[in-house]
């Protein structure tokens, strides 16, 4: 199974208050979101991190956080806040670290998967039905990705404010998009 998850913000205390999140201290937030992690996401599942894995810590420290992690195969697309991991003396931390990644439709019952850390107005295959996953709005609840479905925007915030700070399953997006055709020759902004 393939899993995504966005802005954990791991050692971020600001973020508890910024974000109306559950969570007395940031060591409560870090362990919690690991047990949501872990409770949902076996240590044979793929987990991409769609960035700002932590914040504020050192290497060392997230490293740490990181290994807390039972999945095996975590993949990180940069956010923000994220370490050049290849840079350090860690570089084995994540299974890969990009900016940007494309997942290919066999993976998604045909539809292509776009990951970057960023909301999109427009990406690759998007009037083709690839369906962008994305953090770093920190959206509340479902509302968000509710409007998108219902405006046939097929992009959706995998962060973990907006999904029960959980991380999303790859047939969970799928489902929720199941039946919904792109919208076509409508601006954004329009609505």
């Amino acid at each position: 199974m393939i899993y995504f998850t966005a802005d954990t913000h791991f050692g971020h205390s600001n973020i508890i208050e910024a974000t109306g999140r559950p969570y007395p201290t940031v060591e409560r937030m870090n362990a919690a979101l690991i047990a949501n992690i872990n409770d949902r996401v076996s240590a044979t599942d793929t987990l991409y991190v769609l960035g700002d894995f932590s914040y504020r810590t050192t290497v060392e420290e997230a490293r740490r956080l990181r290994s807390r992690i039972n999945c095996q195969n975590v993949h990180l697309v940069r956010g923000n806040h994220d370490k050049h991991w290849s840079d350090t003396k860690f570089a084995d931390t994540f299974a890969s670290e990009q900016d940007y990644l494309e997942i290919k439709p066999g993976f998604a019952e045909g539809h292509k998967l776009v990951l970057f850390h960023y909301p999109l107005l427009s990406w690759n295959g998007r009037w083709r039905a690839a369906i962008h996953l994305h953090g770093h709005i920190h959206s509340q609840g479902a509302s968000y990705n509710e409007r998108n479905r219902e405006t046939g925007i097929l992009r959706y915030d995998v962060g973990v404010d907006a999904n029960g700070y959980c991380p999303v399953s790859r047939d969970e997006i799928l489902e929720f998009f199941r039946g919904v055709e792109p919208a076509r020759g409508v601006c954004e902004m329009d609505l």
